[in-house]
């Protein structure tokens, strides 16, 4: 049975922080992120050393429906795998909580993965993502080649962005709290029309009051959007 939503309060949307195998640690970027951004939370998909696919994707579908406003997902590594599936699975409509997605250093999974844990997640999905995208990738980066993120950037319909050689744009690189991301952020922010391209700040309300940014029916789509959905198990098409 359908469950009716109250609107969006007129607030600036969560950051989700999606991390990957492992989990960021303290001197992640992500870690730094959390810490620092009051709107920003941590997904906890669990199964961080041996993730298993469907459950991540039902725990980040059920982390964007609870946020109770809109989301802005930032995923490093397997975590851009669990955005693009969860995207696959759902197929959420552009008007949907969803605004964007900053996702970075995505893992080989298809052919050659450095690490057999990331198989579950092959193959990569190829469906156009329904919202904003950023995908930053590094010319070293031991766990991709450059020419297979960008052709993933391609299929996404993300904005290519690389950064040069940064590794895996992890701790092992010493990126501190990452500020060329923090702008990349603001960049996929004022591409979803969340920040004010004269000053960079961001306008609390955007894409809910506001003109030509309104809210493009995400109220109508939450109020026809049936609760016992977010708690379905995905059921798997490649038993692990």
């Amino acid at each position: 049975m359908a469950t009716a939503h109250a609107p969006y309060p007129p607030q600036s949307p969560a950051l989700l922080i999606v991390p990957g195998l492992e989990n960021s640690g303290p001197n992640h970027w992500q870690t730094h992120w959390e810490l620092d951004l009051p709107q920003a939370s941590r997904v906890e998909l669990g199964n961080w050393d041996k993730p298993h696919r469907n459950t991540w994707v039902n725990k980040l579908n059920l982390a964007i429906h609870r946020a109770g406003r809109p989301v802005i997902l930032v995923a490093h590594s397997l975590g851009c795998l669990a955005v693009a599936w969860w995207a696959h699975y759902e197929r959420p409509n552009p008007a949907g909580p969803v605004l964007g997605a900053l996702l970075v250093a995505p893992p080989e999974v298809d052919f050659f993965p450095r690490d057999d844990r990331l198989t579950p997640f092959a193959p990569v999905p190829l469906d156009p993502l329904p919202f904003a995208s950023t995908l930053v990738a590094s010319r070293n980066d031991p766990w991709i080649s450059l020419p297979t993120v960008e052709w993933m950037a391609h299929k996404w319909g993300s904005a290519f962005v690389d950064v040069g050689e940064a590794g895996h744009i992890n701790a092992e690189t010493d990126l501190g709290s990452w500020p060329q991301g923090r702008e990349l952020l603001a960049g996929l922010q004022q591409r979803a029309g969340l920040l004010d391209p004269r000053f960079g700040e961001q306008r609390l309300g955007a894409g809910i009051e506001d003109g030509a940014t309104t809210d493009n029916g995400l109220g109508d789509f939450l109020a026809q959007f049936d609760a016992e959905l977010v708690e379905r198990v995905y059921l798997e098409e490649h038993p692990v």
